[in-house]
């Protein structure tokens, strides 16, 4: 049985994020290198990757702090903007942004792991709720986390969530010690 390390990601896993991605998503749900990247530079203590003993990446997990009644746009470079405005803490949530496992990392215990180890900083920095857009059928496997489906509460929300596909599910939860 193959063993795996879970490590905060660093810049240079991008290449091999990338061909993760092509191999777990369709192609309107492919982001760019860039647009990734960007997500990192957000939040690198809560974007981790599981890597095989030879350093071959697994697994990856994109998350970071983002307004609560918004979304980030999909393969879109971000920034934070809500610091400019002065957005108090308690307006911010946990956006898990994106989770894949390769296919020979499937049936490891990747995801649940990657989602804890991330879980833990975004504890740390005070963030007490959580969003994502579950894809490709995933929602189910987000409720087991304790999701629930969301309404979208404005035309403009509905939008960005369409954009993520025709079967996206905007999700949310407490995000609460222990």
């Amino acid at each position: 049985m193959r063993e795996y390390t879970l490590r905060p990601m660093r810049a240079t896993d991008l290449p091999a994020v990338l061909e993760i991605q092509a191999k777990c998503y369709r192609g309107m749900l492919l982001e760019s290198a860039a647009a990734l990247g960007s997500r990192l530079a957000l939040s690198p203590a809560t974007c981790w990757v599981a890597a095989e003993q030879e350093g071959k990446l697994a697994a990856y997990l994109f998350t970071h702090m983002w307004p609560r009644d918004s979304l980030p746009a999909l393969d879109d470079v971000l920034e934070r903007h809500w610091e400019r405005g002065g957005e108090p803490a308690s307006t911010l949530t946990w956006f898990v942004h994106d989770m894949a496992v390769a296919p020979a990392g499937q049936g490891k215990g990747l995801a649940p792991a990657l989602y804890a180890a991330a879980r833990a900083p975004a504890l740390d920095a005070g963030l007490r709720s959580s969003r994502l857009v579950a894809v490709q059928s995933a929602a189910a496997w987000w409720r087991r986390l304790g999701y629930e489906n969301l309404t979208p509460a404005s035309a403009a929300l509905s939008a960005k969530l369409s954009a993520y596909g025709d079967d996206a599910v905007l999700m949310g939860s407490a995000l609460q010690p222990g």
